[in-house]
C-alpha cells in the first residue's frame, strides 16, 4: 500500500519551490492554492506576500511564472525515462497564466490526471496516505441511561460518533470506544426497593429474574444478561417497571425514604442491592444492543464504562484535586471556581465536584474518567461527542483537568458538540402527543419509507423480494445518519423523512443510487476490462470528476483533524454529483473508441470505490443493485 500525491499537492509544492527560487527571503510563503472555475485552480498567495515585500502582486506572479516554465523545460530536456505516476514528470501543468492583480490559473494536464488516478486505483486505500504522527484517541459517544427508553436525542452522538471512529481510525489513529452510559444515580434506589417489595413482578418473564451470578460492573466485560430476551421486551419491562415504582415513590413518603436508604446501600456496595442494579444495567444493555443493531451499529460490551466504572476513583480525584489547590471547599461543598464563568449576579459560578451532604456531582465522574482515559489508556486525545448544551460544563471540566495537570501539551481534550434534532416546524422534535420521538419507532418508519421508494424502483431493476427488505433498511438508516452528518454538527436539523429518503437532492439515497448505477455500467460492460489510459485526451465532465476523485485523501485528513464529518458527507454528494454529469455528457459503452471505453470504465469504476468507501466511513451501506 503506498500513497498517492495529489494533483493539487503536486502543483502547490512546484509553485511554492517557484517562489523561493524567485525570492528566497520569502521562505516558505505558502501558494494559497485552491480549485478555481477559471482552471483547475487558482493561487492567490502572491497578493499577500506582495503586499508583505512591499512589491508589485503581478510582477511577482509573471516572475514565479517564468521560473515554472524554465524549471520544467529543463527536466523534460533531462528525462531519461518515461513519465510514471509518481508524480515528479515535467508535463504535470499544462497551462498557467496571470490572471487579475495577480492570481496565478493553472490547468494540469489530461495525462497527469490519468496517471494520478491510476496510482490511486492500484492502492487498496485509493492512494490515501496514514496520518504522520497517529496519537491515541478515546472517543466518547452514544452515552443511553439504564432503565429509559432510547429517544430521538441519542441520534446524533451515536452516528456522528461512530462516522469519527471510522475515520480516524482509516488515518492511522489508534482508536478506543467509550460509551459513558448512565447506570448510577438516585433512580436506582426506588427501583431496586420496588422490586424488594414486589417480588411477583419477578415472575414475569423479564430476563430481571434469573440473571445469574454476573460479577461485570458497569458494563465491562460480558454483561452477564440473558440475550434471548429481545430489546422490545427488555424496554417493555423496564418502563413497566420504572412507571410503576415511579407513581409509588411519588405517592408514598415511605417508600420514599426507603429508596434513600436504598441508593446509600448501593453506593455502599451492599450485596444483595448491588445484584439487583446489575440485573437493570443487564437488562437496559439488551434493549441498547437491539437499537445499535437497527442503526447498523457495532457497540461491544467491554467498551461500555458506564459512570459507575469510576466510583472507586472519585474519593481520590476529589482528595488530589483539593491538595493541590485545585479545588477549595464553598460551603460545605468542593467546588473550583473561573474567573470567566459567572452568574446573573457576576459572582463566579463554580463546577461542584462534592457536594456538601457527601454526594459526588457529575464533575467528580467525568474528572476521573479523563484520569483513566489519560493514564490508563494512554490517551493522547479525548473525544467526547455530546449535546452542545452541554458545552460549559466540559469547558468547566477540561479546564480543572487542565489545573491538575491531567490534560497538558501532550493530552488534549475536545468537545465535538452538536444540535439538537428538530421537527418540520421547526422545533425541538416531538409526537403528536407532545412527548419525545422514540428511536426505534423513528427508525422504523425510516426503513418503512425508504423500502416504498426501493419496491418503487424495483421492477425496472428486477430485485427479489429479500433483495428489496435488505435494501429498504440500508437506504433507511443510511438515509437518517446522512441527514444527520451532512449537517454540520454543531447546528440544529430538522428531521423530514420525506426529504431523506428522496432520490433527487443532497441525500444518502441520491448517493446509493448514483453507485448502484455505477456498478450496473460495469456489469454490462461484460468483458470489457476498465483501465486507465493517460495517453487520450479528457473531455470537461471527465477532467471535473478525475480531479473531484483525486480530492479524496485531502478531504479525509482535514476531516480527520478538525471532527467535521460533514465535510466528508458534502465531498461525497459532490462526487455523485460530477459523476451524473459525466453520465450525461460522456456515452461510456457507446464511447467512440476501445481505448475512451475502457478509459471511461476506469473512471466509473474508481468512482464507485471512492463513494463505496466514503460512504463506508460514515457507517452508510452501497447496495450494488437498486
Amino acid at each position: 500500500m503506498a500513497s498517492v500525491t495529489s494533483l493539487a499537492s503536486t502543483v502547490d509544492q512546484r509553485i511554492a519551490d517557484a517562489l523561493s527560487a524567485v525570492l528566497p527571503e520569502a521562505g516558505s510563503a505558502s501558494p494559497l492554492l485552491r480549485r478555481s472555475d477559471r482552471a483547475d485552480f487558482q493561487a492567490n498567495g502572491i497578493l499577500a506576500l506582495a503586499k508583505q515585500l512591499k512589491g508589485n502582486p503581478r510582477e511577482l506572479a509573471t516572475r514565479v511564472v517564468s521560473a515554472l516554465t524554465a524549471t520544467a523545460a529543463d527536466a523534460e530536456a533531462n528525462a531519461d525515462e518515461p513519465a510514471h505516476a509518481d508524480q515528479t514528470v515535467p508535463d504535470v501543468i499544462k497551462d498557467i497564466e496571470v490572471s487579475g492583480p495577480g492570481f496565478l490559473n493553472i490547468t494540469v494536464t489530461d495525462r497527469a490526471i490519468i496517471e494520478t488516478l491510476a496510482a490511486r486505483a492500484a492502492d487498496s486505500r485509493l492512494g490515501v496516505p496514514y496520518a504522520e504522527q497517529p496519537g491515541t484517541t478515546v472517543i466518547d459517544y452514544a452515552q443511553p441511561n439504564v432503565a429509559k427508553e432510547m429517544h430521538v436525542g441519542h441520534l446524533r452522538s451515536a452516528v456522528i460518533g461512530a462516522a469519527m471512529v471510522e475515520i480516524l481510525e482509516f488515518t492511522g489513529e489508534k482508536v478506543i470506544r467509550r460509551h459513558h452510559i448512565g447506570d448510577w444515580g438516585t433512580q436506582f434506589g426506588m427501583l431496586i426497593q420496588y422490586l424488594i417489595e414486589h417480588p411477583h413482578e419477578l415472575d414475569h418473564k423479564s430476563g430481571l429474574g434469573d440473571s445469574g451470578d454476573s460479577n461485570s460492573s458497569g458494563g465491562s466485560g460480558d454483561s452477564g444478561a440473558d440475550t434471548s430476551i429481545d430489546g422490545e421486551t427488555a424496554m417493555s419491562n423496564l418502563s413497566r417497571l420504572y412507571k410503576a415504582s415511579r407513581a409509588l415513590f411519588d405517592s408514598d413518603e415511605e417508600f420514599k425514604a426507603r429508596s434513600r436508604d436504598r441508593v446509600v446501600a448501593l453506593q455502599a456496595g451492599d450485596e444483595e442491592t448491588r445484584a439487583f442494579w446489575q440485573r437493570f444495567v443487564d437488562e437496559s444493555k439488551i434493549y441498547f444492543y437491539s437499537v445499535f443493531d437497527k442503526l447498523d451499529m457495532e457497540i461491544h460490551d467491554a467498551d461500555v464504562v458506564g459512570e459507575s466504572g469510576y466510583n472507586h476513583m472519585l474519593e481520590e480525584t476529589c482528595r488530589i484535586l483539593e491538595e493541590t489547590g485545585v479545588a477549595v471547599r464553598s460551603e460545605g461543598a468542593l467546588c473550583v471556581f473561573f474567573e470567566d464563568v459567572k452568574g446573573p449576579d457576576g459572582n463566579q459560578v463554580p463546577l461542584i465536584v462534592k457536594k456538601s451532604n457527601g454526594g459526588y456531582g457529575y464533575a467528580a465522574t467525568d474528572l476521573s474518567a479523563i484520569r483513566d482515559r489519560v493514564q490508563s489508556l494512554d490517551a493522547t486525545t479525548l473525544l467526547y461527542v455530546v449535546d452542545a448544551r452541554q458545552s460549559l460544563h466540559f469547558k468547566m471540566v477540561f479546564e480543572t483537568a487542565r489545573r491538575a495537570g491531567w490534560l497538558n501539551e501532550k493530552v488534549h481534550a475536545v468537545q465535538l458538540a452538536f444540535g439538537t434534532v428538530l421537527g418540520k416546524d421547526g422545533k425541538p422534535f416531538k409526537t403528536r402527543e407532545g412527548e419525545t420521538v422514540r428511536l426505534e419507532d423513528l427508525l422504523d418508519e425510516a426503513v418503512e419509507r425508504a423500502t416504498a421508494v426501493v419496491r418503487e424502483k424495483a421492477e425496472k431493476s428486477g430485485l427479489s423480494e429479500r433483495e428489496i427488505t435488505e435494501n429498504g433498511r440500508y437506504v433507511g438508516i443510511g438515509a437518517v445518519k446522512y441527514a444527520d452528518l451532512s449537517t454540520s454538527a454543531v447546528r440544529d436539523y430538522k428531521f423530514d423523512l420525506d426529504q431523506m429518503v428522496s432520490l433527487n437532492g443532497d441525500t444518502s439515497v441520491y448517493l446509493q443510487y448514483a453507485y448502484a448505477r455505477i456498478k450496473s455500467i460495469l456489469r454490462k460492460a461484460g468483458d470489457t476490462e476498465p483501465a486507465a489510459r493517460p495517453e487520450l485526451a479528457l473531455a470537461p465532465a471527465e477532467r471535473a470528476l478525475g480531479l473531484h476523485v483525486d480530492e479524496f485523501g485531502e478531504v479525509l485528513a482535514e476531516v480527520a483533524s478538525s471532527y467535521e464529518p460533514h465535510k466528508l458527507a458534502a465531498y461525497l454528494y459532490q462526487l455523485a454529483s460530477h459523476f451524473t454529469t459525466f453520465y450525461d455528457q460522456c456515452p461510456v459503452l457507446k464511447a467512440e473508441t476501445p481505448a475512451q471505453v475502457e478509459n471511461r470504465l476506469f473512471l466509473c469504476d474508481l468512482t464507485a470505490r471512492t463513494l463505496q468507501q466514503g460512504l463506508a466511513l460514515l457507517g452508510i451501506r452501497s447496495p450494488e443493485r437498486l
